[in-house]
C-alpha cells in the first residue's frame, strides 16, 4: 500500500507499449535525465519510487499500462543541477537548434493540439527520451520546460530517433492514462510513409513475430517465431520504375524497429537504413544516406486526424525522384 494518500506529494507516470519490458531503471533515466543509479536504488528500497503502489527493484520489468509513482521532488534531486538557479536546458537534454531559444525550438514542432494532447513533428535524428550516449532528447526538453513553470507534458509513445514525424503528448495524468490505453488497444490508427528499395506488391501484410538480438553492438531486432507477435499492413502509393518506391505503412503492433526490419524481411528495405540493409540501403544519387521513414499521420479514437509534413531530407528525395507526396486527405483504405 501507499504510505500517504496525499496525491500532491507524488506524480505518476504511465508506461506506454513502446516500454513493455523495459528495465525500470532505465524507464526512470529516460523520465528523470540526470538522475544517477545510487538514487534510484536509494528511493526504491526506500519506497519513494513504486510501480502499482508496490515497491520494486531496478532491474524489474515493466508492463504496459502500469504506473509508477515518483515523489514531486525527484527532479530537484537529480545530479544534474540548475546553474544559478536557472534550469539547464542543455544539460537536461533539451536541444538548442541554431541557437535559438527553447520554447520557440518546442513551439516550431508543434502541429496539433486537442483537448488532452498537444502533437509534436518530431525531427529526425532527435531522440524522444535519454539513453547511454544521448544528450538532446524530447523528454529532456518536456523536464527543463515544466521546470521553468510551463505545464508537465508526458509521453505517452515513441518513435525511433531517426525516424521522423507525428509525435503525440499527454496534458494531464488522465490524459495521458487514456492515451496509452487507447495505443495498447490499437485504438489510434498510425500511418507511416517510407521510400523504400524496390517494387514491392501493390498491397499485402506482414505477419512475422521479432525478438531484441542478445548483444552489446545496439538496438537491433530480428525475426523469431518465438518472439513478440508483429503484423504490419503496406500499401504502394507511388514509384520510380522498380528501384524506388513511396509506400504507407500501417503497423497494427507496436515493436521496436518493427516497421523496418518487416521491410528487409521482405526484400524491400528502407532507403537510409543501413542496420537491417547494409550497403543496398543506400541507393546514392540524389537520395540522401537518411533513414527514409516518417510518422506521417495518426487518427485518433474520436476520429481526429493529424498530419505531419514529412522531414526536408525525404522531400527531397521525393522531389528528385518525381514521387508525389499523398495530399492531406489520403486515407491507408483508399487503395
Amino acid at each position: 500500500m501507499m504510505a500517504s494518500a496525499d496525491t500532491a506529494k507524488w506524480r505518476f507516470e504511465t508506461i506506454s507499449e513502446d516500454e513493455d519490458g523495459s528495465r525500470l531503471d532505465r524507464v526512470l533515466r529516460r523520465l528523470i535525465p540526470g538522475l544517477a543509479q545510487g538514487q534510484i536504488e536509494k528511493m526504491l528500497r526506500n519506497g519513494l519510487i513504486r510501480i502499482d503502489g508496490a515497491k520494486a527493484k531496478s532491474a524489474s520489468r515493466v508492463a504496459v499500462g502500469q504506473q509508477i509513482r515518483l515523489p514531486i521532488s525527484i527532479d530537484a534531486l537529480a545530479t544534474v543541477k540548475p546553474a544559478a538557479n536557472k534550469m539547464s536546458a542543455k544539460a537536461l537534454g533539451a536541444p538548442s537548434i541554431g541557437g535559438a531559444p527553447l520554447q520557440k525550438t518546442f513551439d516550431d514542432m508543434v502541429i496539433g493540439e486537442g483537448k488532452g494532447w498537444l502533437a509534436l513533428n518530431k525531427p529526425s535524428g532527435l531522440a524522444v527520451q535519454g539513453g547511454t550516449g544521448t544528450k538532446q532528447h524530447v523528454d529532456g526538453m518536456l523536464a527543463a520546460l515544466a521546470a521553468r513553470g510551463g505545464d508537465r507534458l508526458r509521453l505517452v509513445h515513441r518513435i525511433d530517433k531517426d525516424t521522423s514525424g507525428v509525435l503525440l503528448l499527454a496534458k494531464t495524468l488522465q490524459s495521458a492514462r487514456s492515451l496509452t490505453d487507447a495505443f495498447h488497444k490499437h485504438a489510434i490508427e498510425k500511418t507511416y510513409l517510407a521510400l523504400c528499395m524496390g517494387l514491392p506488391p501493390e498491397e499485402g501484410a506482414v505477419k512475422q513475430a521479432i525478438s531484441k538480438l542478445p548483444g552489446k553492438s545496439g538496438e537491433r531486432m530480428v525475426a523469431d517465431d518465438d518472439g513478440q507477435s508483429a503484423h504490419t499492413l503496406f500499401r504502394r502509393v507511388d514509384h520510380a520504375g522498380r528501384k524506388l518506391t513511396l509506400m504507407a505503412l500501417r503497423p497494427l503492433t507496436g515493436r521496436t524497429h518493427q516497421l523496418r526490419i518487416h521491410m528487409a524481411l521482405i526484400g524491400h528495405v528502407i532507403c537510409g537504413d543501413g542496420k537491417y540493409g547494409g550497403v543496398d540501403a543506400h541507393p546514392g544519387g540524389m537520395v540522401a544516406r537518411q533513414l527514409h521513414l516518417h510518422a506521417w499521420q495518426l487518427k485518433l479514437p474520436d476520429g481526429k486526424l493529424i498530419t505531419a509534413p514529412p522531414s526536408p531530407h525525404m522531400v527531397t528525395s521525393l522531389d528528385a525522384l518525381g514521387l508525389s507526396i499523398p495530399s492531406k486527405g489520403w486515407r491507408f483504405q483508399d487503395f
